[in-house]
């Protein structure tokens, strides 16, 4: 599968399937401290992933107004 990671900017090809936690664990990303997002839908962390999907992770980032 086809891995896009924003923080920092880089793609990277895993070899699937396998489930959402297992890829964020494999490429040492803590599971609470990242979005995977697969098309325009938000994946969980026990949900499959196939080779061929293409996927994005995204760190949660929170914040509000003084």
């Amino acid at each position: 599968m086809l891995v896009h990671l924003s923080h920092p900017h880089r793609q990277v090809e895993i070899k699937g399937p396998k489930r959402t936690k297992e890829l964020l664990r494999e490429l040492n990303l803590v599971i609470e401290a990242h979005l995977v997002i697969r098309g325009d839908e938000l994946v969980t962390e026990d949900e499959m992933l196939a080779d061929a999907d293409q996927i994005e992770i995204r760190p949660v980032i929170s914040g509000g107004s003084v």
